[in-house]
């Protein structure tokens, strides 16, 4: 498994390591402006580097949890709910990229005149939502 440690330090107006895209955000979504702190799920999901807040990340492991410890007084059941649980994970984080998808289109379609600074911001944070899809 890979180490998804953000790294520290960085070029002058990254934040946490994250340089921002082409509309000051970072990889993550999470906007650099005035220092304001991201919404509180994005702010989660921009500490930890998962697809969903880290709350609802949490949820979903308490309900497999429940279904681990479920399976031996009702086996059938307990595979059922796990079935329930990756069902609602992969729609999730399908939703998930989706939207940073949108929001990255967004950022050099624009305009026709795009400068070619935004469209390497752009690239490179394609290229790095790809990174971390290819490493689930």
């Amino acid at each position: 498994m890979s180490d998804t440690t953000p790294p520290t330090g960085g070029a002058p107006g990254e934040r946490d390591g994250q340089a921002p895209d082409a509309r000051g955000e970072t990889a993550l979504g999470t906007s650099r402006g005035s220092g304001a702190e991201p919404a509180p799920a994005q702010a989660d999901t921009a500490r930890d580097g998962g697809l969903v807040p880290r709350e609802e990340s949490d949820r979903f492991e308490q309900r497999l949890q429940h279904a681990v410890a479920g399976f031996v007084d009702g086996p059938r059941a307990a595979v059922e709910e796990a079935d329930h649980v990756l069902e609602e994970v992969t729609t999730r984080i399908t939703d998930a990229v989706t939207q940073r998808r949108r929001t990255l289109r967004g950022s050099w379609q624009e305009s026709e005149e795009t400068d070619t600074e935004r469209l390497r911001l752009a690239l490179r944070d394609y290229r790095e939502l790809a990174d971390r899809l290819m490493h689930l």
